[in-house]
């Protein structure tokens, strides 16, 4: 691990093709010039020799606290209530320790990948109480400074009514443990649109954002995205809102796809796409003609909504396998949603920090020193090779990868 005042990083190729000296000070880019002509007298140099550099990566959507659990927590009809059976059945022999080594595991997995910033869900169930919440804050301190995750708790049900009373409590202790969002499952729920208002009146009540899983199912008659964003609008929430998964709003036929679509985006509200866990869990009941288990995510980009994408679980009940590997969503986000390279790589980026709330890290004078250099020379053939030996920084810092003697690239 390098610290340093100043670094330059020469003879970087930029996505446009471009090849640069990037100089980097007190964590912050202070100046791209072309290849070779950086002033001498950085504290450090590192020779990239042509390699790609690009903003470094968000993951949007993570379960840390569920990574690898595939060999110990089986899911053998491969659905999504078949993953969540395994986990209630299961919950009792998971342990705080476990949770938080496997968790730290992930998010360190996903650090060498090129991720400096991680939104992660923790359960918070009967079985698992506060503990998967505690695990998730233990990570998050011991990494800050590496990788800023962001705790969501990601609340059972059911949240409305008397019964509900369990889970709402538990919910204001996950709150009162240093939580950073709000989180639930509405369509889960036998009353998504009043499981919708009881999660944001307590995120409200708590000054936090609110991140849920909003109708991740194929059923078209399930649509509690177009409440959220009405009662967003209407309440005028004052807190950054995402809906995950969405799934349901890609089996709609394209009129209302458009209607529901520039609601979402007159509410301000984040969209994250999980093609992993969505193609693994959805569609098994449709042999012919097998739906994709994506949102709308054309219709949603074309009303101008923020569409960034995650690889949600990791080698877990709900998601056999996946690598922590932002470049692997990006490749799902080509095969399976059709977008170009450049979207693809901007979703799991650009796009997924405006998810997190944080500033984008763009190669450019004044921006945060969070990048990624990989052995490619464009964003297509780093997303197709995905080459395992990135080096990452934060801050202006080496945090990954490894450098030669004299500071060029391995």
């Amino acid at each position: 691990m390098i610290g340093t005042d100043t670094l330059t990083l020469r003879s970087a190729t930029l996505a446009d093709g471009s090849v640069v000296d990037v100089c980097i000070g007190g964590g912050t880019i202070t100046e791209v010039l072309p290849a070779g002509t950086a002033a001498p007298g950085a504290t450090s140099t590192i020779d990239l020799d042509g390699d790609l550099l690009l903003p470094s990566c968000a993951e949007p959507h993570a379960h840390l606290d569920k990574a690898f659990l595939a060999e110990t927590v089986p899911n053998p009809a491969g659905d999504l209530l078949g993953a969540i059976n395994a986990m209630h059945a299961h919950a009792a022999s998971i342990t705080l320790e476990d949770t938080i080594a496997r968790a730290e595991r992930a998010a360190r997995l996903m650090l060498r990948n090129g991720v400096t910033a991680i939104r992660s869900h923790a359960d918070l169930t009967r079985e698992s109480g506060l503990r998967n919440v505690h695990a998730l804050i233990e990570v998050r301190e011991r990494l800050r400074g590496l990788v800023d995750i962001q705790v969501c708790a990601l609340t059972g049900w059911p949240t409305i009514g008397p019964e509900g009373a369990y889970q709402r409590a538990l919910l204001r202790d996950a709150i009162a443990a240093g939580v950073d969002l709000v989180g639930g499952c509405p369509h889960l729920e036998t009353d998504a649109v009043a499981a919708n208002e009881t999660l944001l009146g307590i995120a409200a009540e708590a000054g936090l954002p609110i991140d849920l899983h909003t109708d991740e199912t194929l059923s078209v008659d399930v649509i509690a995205l177009e409440d959220l964003a009405r009662r967003v609008i209407e309440s005028g929430f004052p807190h950054a809102v995402t809906a995950s998964h969405c799934v349901s709003l890609g089996m709609q036929s394209e009129a209302r796809q458009r209607e529901v679509s520039e609601l979402v985006a007159a509410a301000g509200i984040h969209v994250v796409a999980l093609p992993h866990t969505n193609l693994f869990l959805q569609g098994r009941l449709h042999q012919t003609g097998m739906p994709r288990g994506l949102t709308a995510i054309r219709a949603l980009t074309a009303a101008g909504v923020n569409v960034a994408a995650g690889a949600d679980n990791l080698q877990d009940p709900f998601n056999p396998v996946g690598r922590g590997d932002p470049l692997e969503t990006a490749g799902l986000m080509i095969m399976a949603a059709h977008l170009l390279p450049a979207d693809a790589y901007a979703s799991v980026s650009a796009r997924a920090r405006d998810a997190l709330g944080i500033a984008r890290n763009d190669v450019a004078v004044g921006s945060p020193a969070d990048l990624v250099a990989i052995h490619a020379h464009s964003v297509r053939e780093a997303i197709a090779m995905a080459p395992g030996d990135r080096l990452v920084l934060r801050a202006g810092r080496v945090i990954a990868g490894q450098l030669a003697d004299d500071g060029s690239r391995v």
